[in-house]
This record gives structure tokens, C-alpha cells and sequence, in this order.
């Protein structure tokens, strides 16, 4: 099993049971909502990034691991949903690590495709931000992609930091050092942006969340 796959799944699977926990949190839905919205979350953006990549079919069609551990988190979820949702940060650390392993696997690749860098840094971030925004639209919340600035930026900063040391030559087919080294930098990006509240500068004139 390659690293890739093991950090999408891992991802995955982070993915499946922060959206199945945020639908519980948000929208009132039943175990089928639950399952499906978790799954949506884990898969979205992979298969967003498939389709733009010409990948047919997509990961997530193509290997049964990944819809296997997606249904397994948002069960999960379902499950012992009223126990996990009390621990609110819990969740949005599962957020933060699956963006972080997205950011780096979508980044990742797309650079085994052939791409440029920038389109392999857009798509890695599509793969971090996608799942979630599909989720955010269903639950018609703000997708936080739009209303957070520290929600794309880390999934940007990963995937530009996979990209850096493939085209310098020191992460070439993506090995577990770079992988790791991107994804715990999107992560800390991320938790840091949560725990003091950092946003991306809003238009002027627009009063900040809370005024």
C-alpha cells in the first residue's frame, strides 16, 4: 500500500466522521443523512479533483477502501455522535487533519498526472476544501471556505510545500517524510487559525464576526 493511499484513507476516514458529527451538530437528519453527508464530506473533493484530472473512474469508484472507511466513519458517527459532539474541538481538529492529509494526497496526485505547479497546488487544495463545501451547501450553511481565510490557506501552504520539494527533487514520487512534514504544516496553520480566531482580511467596511 503506498503512502499516498494510506494518508487518503487515513484522511478519509478524518473527513467521513467531521462531516457525519458537524450534520448531527447542525442539521437535524437521520442515520441515512448522517451516513450520507459523512461520506459526501470524505469524498467530495477527491472526486472533484478526479473529474478535473480525467481520472475515470475516480478513486472513490475505483477502490472500494475509500467509500468502505467513508461509511465506516459516518456510521461511526451515527453511533456515538451524542457522546464525540460534546468535545466541539475534537471535531474541528478532525477537520484540520483532513484537510491537512487531503491538501497533501490531492497535491500529490496531481503531479503524478503530469500537471503544472500551479494547477497541482489548486487541486490539492480543491481535495482538502471540496468534501467540506459540498457538505456546508447541503446543511445551507456558509461553506467555510468562503467565511474562514484560514480554512484555504493552509490546504494552499501544503499543497505548495509538496510541490516545492517534488520540482527541487527532494520529494520526487512524494515520500513519507515530505508528506508528513506538508501535512503538519497545514494542520498547525489550521489549529493555530481556529485557536486565536485568524481570518483573511475582509473587505472594508464589513464588520468582523461578533461586531
Amino acid at each position: 500500500m503506498s503512502v499516498l493511499l494510506v494518508l487518503d484513507l487515513v484522511g478519509t476516514f478524518a473527513f467521513a466522521l467531521n462531516g457525519a458529527l458537524t450534520a448531527i451538530r447542525v442539521a437535524r437528519v437521520d442515520l441515512v443523512g448522517v451516513v450520507t453527508l459523512g461520506m459526501i464530506t470524505a469524498v467530495g473533493g477527491g472526486i472533484m479533483r478526479d473529474v478535473l484530472l480525467g481520472a475515470v473512474p475516480p478513486a472513490a469508484f475505483a477502490d472500494w477502501r475509500y467509500l468502505t472507511v467513508a461509511a465506516a466513519g459516518g456510521l461511526l458517527a451515527f453511533l456515538f455522535g451524542r457522546g464525540l459532539n460534546r468535545f466541539s474541538r475534537s471535531i474541528d481538529v478532525l477537520d484540520a487533519a483532513g484537510l491537512a492529509l487531503f491538501a497533501v494526497t490531492g497535491a500529490g496526485k496531481a503531479l503524478l498526472f503530469g500537471v503544472g505547479p500551479m494547477q497541482a497546488i489548486i487541486l490539492g487544495a480543491i481535495t482538502g476544501v471540496g468534501g467540506g463545501t459540498l457538505r456546508d451547501v447541503l446543511i445551507r450553511q456558509l461553506p467555510g471556505v468562503l467565511s474562514s481565510g484560514l480554512y484555504a490557506v493552509p490546504a494552499l501552504v501544503g499543497a505548495a510545500l509538496v510541490v516545492l520539494a517534488a520540482h527541487t527533487g527532494t520529494g520526487r514520487l512524494l515520500g513519507l517524510p515530505v508528506a508528513l512534514v506538508a501535512a503538519a504544516v497545514c494542520f498547525l496553520i489550521r489549529v493555530v487559525g481556529l485557536h486565536f480566531g485568524l481570518n483573511a482580511p475582509k473587505p472594508p467596511g464589513v464588520p468582523r464576526e461578533g461586531e
